[in-house]
C-alpha cells in the first residue's frame, strides 16, 4: 500500500523482512519493521560506473555492423570526424535523461582524447556535468591509447586534475607494455588521479595488461584507486592462472567492471555465425577472491553495441542471465559497489534523502523475471514523471 507520503509492508533490498517507510519534505523520516508484506521492492538508486556519452545514439549513423572490436573502432572514428557540440549535447542529453528516469543517480563517462588539446567532447560533457548536477552526477574518465600517452599523458594529465577526471587508457597487446604502464603510474601519482582502464578487450590468450595493471598497483600502494574495465581475455586464459591473478588484484586492491552487453555482442563475432566465446570477464571467480566487481552500460546505440537505453536494471539481468548470478547477491553490483568507488553513498537511511526506485514486485528475482515490472523512481521524496524525450 502507499499514499502520497509513506510506503507500507515494503521488502527492502539487502534486508530481511518487511518494512514501513515514511517521507516528508523529501527526506526519508522513518523507515521501521513492517508486520505484513505486499507493498512492492524499494532499493537505492543506481550507479553506472561505465559508459560512453561522446559516441551515444550513433548506431543508425553506421554503415554496418561491427564485426569485431576494432571494426567498431574504426567506424566510431570516421563518425566522430563530423561530430559537432549540438550533435554531442543532444545525443549526451538523451543518455542522460533516459539513465536518469530509469533511475540512475551516478555516472562515469569515458571520452576518447587522442591529441594534447581537450577534445571536443571533453568540453561538451563538461559543461552536462554542470547541467545535470543534483540529478546524475556525471564524472568524466579520459580514454587514450596507452602509446599514445607516453607523448599526450604530460598534457592530458593536469586538465584531468584541475577539472576533477580520471585518467584512462585502453590496453591490448601493447609492445614494452610494463615500462608504458609504469610511465601512466606516474602520472597518475605526480598528479594524483585515479585510474579507468579497458584492458584485455578481446580472446587473446596471450593478453596480459591487466597482469601488468595489478603488479603496478601492488608496488605503488594504489589500492581503491585502480579500475579495471572488460577484461575479457580472462575468460580464455587458464583457470589456475586466473585464480591466482583475481587473488592479487584483490589483495591490491583492483576493481573489475564487467560489460555484459558489448563484450557479449562483439567477441567472437562473425558473418553468418553464432558465437561460441561471448568474452565476459569471470565475475563469479572474481567476487569469490575479493575483487570488488560491478556491472556497467557500457555503448549504448553506437557502432560498438546499436542496442541500450542505460538501464542498469536491464544491465544486471544480462548479468544474471549470461553469468548464472543469484540477483539478490549483485545489486550491489550496480549500486553501492559503484557508487563507493566513486566517492558517495545511495544507502537509504533515516534522515537522508528519500531517493529511491520502487518495484511492483516481491523481490529482485522477481524483478530479473519480468522486464515490464512497474518501476517508480523517486527522487526528492516524489515520484519522477514518464519519459517523453525518446525520440
Amino acid at each position: 500500500m502507499t499514499d502520497s507520503m509513506h510506503l507500507k509492508g515494503i521488502t527492502l533490498a539487502g534486508h530481511s523482512g518487511f518494512w514501513d517507510l515514511e517521507q516528508d519534505a523529501g527526506r526519508i523520516t522513518a523507515l521501521r519493521p513492517a508486520t505484513t508484506g505486499g507493498g512492492g521492492l524499494v532499493t537505492p538508486l543506481l550507479a553506472d560506473i561505465h559508459t560512453h556519452l561522446d559516441k551515444t545514439m550513433t548506431a543508425p549513423r553506421m554503415p554496418h555492423r561491427a564485426q569485431s572490436l576494432f571494426d567498431a573502432i574504426e567506424m566510431m572514428g570516421q563518425d566522430a570526424a563530423r561530430w559537432t557540440d549540438d550533435d554531442l549535447r543532444r545525443r549526451a542529453s538523451l543518455g542522460l535523461a533516459k539513465a536518469y528516469h530509469h533511475g540512475t543517480a551516478l555516472m562515469r563517462s569515458h571520452v576518447d582524447w587522442s591529441y594534447a588539446d581537450a577534445p571536443r567532447g571533453w568540453h561538451v560533457l563538461s559543461e552536462l556535468a554542470q547541467d545535470w548536477r543534483g540529478r546524475v552526477e556525471l564524472q568524466l574518465s579520459s580514454l587514450t591509447r596507452l602509446d599514445e600517452l607516453a607523448e599526450i599523458g604530460p598534457a592530458i594529465a593536469p586538465v584531468l586534475r584541475r577539472e576533477g577526471g580520471i585518467l584512462g587508457a585502453f590496453v591490448y597487446r601493447n609492445e614494452n607494455l610494463a615500462a608504458h604502464i609504469a610511465s601512466l603510474f606516474d602520472l597518475a601519482e605526480a598528479h594524483d588521479l585515479h585510474l579507468d582502464f579497458h584492458v584485455d578487450e578481446g580472446l587473446d590468450v596471450e593478453a596480459r595488461g591487466i597482469d601488468a595493471i595489478i603488479d603496478e598497483t601492488a608496488k605503488r600502494g594504489m589500492a581503491g584507486r585502480v579500475l579495471c574495465g572488460h577484461g575479457c581475455a580472462l575468460s580464455v586464459r587458464d583457470v589456475s592462472e586466473v585464480k591466482a591473478l583475481l587473488a592479487r588484484a584483490a589483495e591490491a586492491g583492483v576493481g573489475l567492471t564487467v560489460l555484459p552487453g558489448a563484450n557479449s555482442y562483439l567477441q567472437d563475432a562473425g558473418p553468418g555465425r553464432t558465437p561460441r566465446l561471448r568474452g565476459i570477464a569471470p565475475l563469479q571467480e572474481a567476487d569469490t577472491a575479493g575483487v570488488p566487481v560491478m556491472l556497467g552500460s557500457d555503448n549504448v546505440r553506437d557502432g560498438f553495441f546499436p542496442y541500450g537505453d542505460y538501464d542498469l536494471i536491464e544491465v544486471l539481468r544480462m548479468g544474471v542471465l549470461m553469468g548464472h548470478l543469484p540477483p539478490e547477491d549483485w545489486l550491489d553490483a550496480i549500486s553501492a559497489r559503484p557508487a563507493a568507488w566513486m566517492g558517495h553513498d545511495l544507502t537509504l537511511r533515516t534522515g537522508g534523502p528519500a531517493d529511491f526506485i520502487h518495484f511492483d514486485a516481491t523481490d529482485l528475482n522477481d524483478v530479473i523475471s519480468r522486464p515490464a515490472v512497474v518501476r517508480r523512481v523517486w527522487r526528492d521524496g516524489a515520484v519522477l514523471p514518464p519519459f517523453q524525450g525518446d525520440k
